[in-house]
């Protein structure tokens, strides 16, 4: 926990990161879904039995800085992550977390949404 608070107080917006090398094939990923909008991917650092993340082609950093040209783009992100839930059988629920910002936790400034499930969510997060 504690490096991952570090990273996220050490991120910086701006530049290229490691999502679009993603999303342009210049690095490995277990991506199992794309479209036009959006990819999704295994998270390389799970924390529940099924991790993965939903990520636009459009190199949004934070959702704090979304416009309002952007409405379509998160809710179609949004049906993504429902879809690829259902095709990994989370039928019992599965979590959505975004997180912004240092305090919120982002380490990476392009906006993703991280899915996870596959066991009981405790309550509060973080």
């Amino acid at each position: 926990m504690a490096d991952e608070i570090a990273k996220a107080q050490a991120a910086q917006p701006g530049g290229d990161t490691i999502f679009g090398k993603i999303i342009r094939k210049e690095i490995p990923a277990k991506i199992f879904y794309e479209d036009e909008q959006c990819i999704a991917f295994h998270d390389v650092a799970p924390q529940a039995p099924i991790h993965f993340l939903v990520v636009p082609r459009k190199p949004i950093s934070q959702l704090s800085t979304a416009q309002d040209e952007d409405v379509a783009l998160l809710g179609h992100m949004m049906i993504v992550a429902k879809k690829c839930a259902e095709e990994m059988g989370l039928s019992k629920g599965y979590r959505l977390v975004v997180n912004d910002g240092p305090d919120g936790g982002q380490s990476v400034y392009h906006v993703h949404i991280h899915i996870m499930g596959g066991r009981q969510m405790g309550w509060p997060p973080g």
